[in-house]
């Protein structure tokens, strides 16, 4: 009977065993198998972002075409420029591409309130406020921007913020005391939180040395800071006027708008920097690029700045 009754148990934790090992089988396959599964998974999503981001480029180049072509036939940029239509959604294999081109001379542009020397331009910083006013900000962000790009490292008076100011925040840092590559270093000055920024960035841009402002393309509020005296109306009749095709005679829309200097050294009526930007979707994967792009006198464009993001 004893003999029996080690057999039976012996056959109990063989059975055990086996069923112990059959698990331990089954948790490894299946292990296998989802490490299989994610690494398929993350090797198809890599592949669809590099796809993505050469289908971004090759917009870019078709862009840099339709920028070529534009300055043949016209010596004016508005908006009503083949460049400045939206590009639609058109559908890629597995995804689709659309986006749009802005007029980055139409903004306000922020390295304007310096001058060559590094000083600030007081005619700049007078129109960075009225631009503020206008969209319902603290004018106060003009002095701050001003400083924020000077040279010296003196806070201006009143609404300077410089050195001091910035290395006792937390974490602490100072200012560039150089012209911006980008707006979004705005975010960094005192004060500027994300809602202000929002509102103020379609206004603004950030181009190489001090440039004119296209008046064909400039935004409602940009118009409305060339002169203290420019009114809504008189912004609303501006922007009818120009509707079809850009204001035909400079002098005569503005000379009795704005001051001689903002005339004959400010406005202008076409432009070198555009800014494109296109959004790739190539199944779960989304690419935005942002490119400026800068338009020589001879018609050669080619991209100065571009990002990858998610906006």
């Amino acid at each position: 009977m004893k003999i029996q009754k080690s057999k039976t148990q012996h056959r109990g934790v063989a059975l055990i065993t086996a069923m112990l090992i059959a698990a331990l089988a089954t948790m490894v396959a299946a292990n296998l198998s989802w490490d299989n599964a994610l690494d398929v998974r993350r090797t198809m999503v890599l592949m669809n972002r590099d796809q993505a981001v050469q289908v971004a480029l090759g917009a870019e180049s078709w862009v840099i075409t339709i920028l070529q072509q534009d300055l043949q036939d016209s010596d004016t940029d508005h908006l009503a420029e083949l460049w400045a239509t939206d590009l639609p959604g058109l559908p890629i294999e597995g995804g689709e591409v659309f986006g749009r081109v802005e007029d980055l001379q139409g903004r306000f542009n922020i390295n304007n309130l310096i001058d060559d020397q590094g000083k600030i331009d007081t005619g700049s910083l007078d129109q960075f406020r009225r631009l503020l006013n206008s969209l319902g900000l603290d004018p106060r962000f003009a002095g701050i921007a001003a400083d924020w790009i000077d040279t010296d490292v003196e806070p201006s008076f009143p609404d300077g913020a410089e050195d001091s100011i910035y290395t006792g925040m937390l974490p602490s840092y100072r200012a560039p005391n150089q012209p911006l590559s980008s707006v979004s270093e705005l975010a960094a000055i005192e004060g500027m939180d994300r809602a202000t920024f929002l509102l103020l960035e379609p206004h603004i841009a950030a181009l190489p040395g001090r440039t004119g402002i296209n008046v064909n393309t400039a935004t409602p509020a940009v118009l409305q800071s060339l002169d203290e005296n420019i009114t809504i109306s008189d912004v609303e009749s501006l922007l009818s006027e120009r509707e079809a095709g850009g204001f035909s005679d400079l002098e005569a829309t503005f000379g009795t708008l704005v001051t001689p200097e903002v005339l004959n050294d400010l406005l202008i009526d076409d432009t070198l920097y555009f800014r494109l930007k296109v959004v790739v979707r190539i199944d779960t994967v989304r690419v935005t690029m942002n490119s400026v792009l800068q338009r020589g006198g001879r018609g050669s464009v080619a991209p100065i700045l571009r990002s990858l993001g998610t906006t």
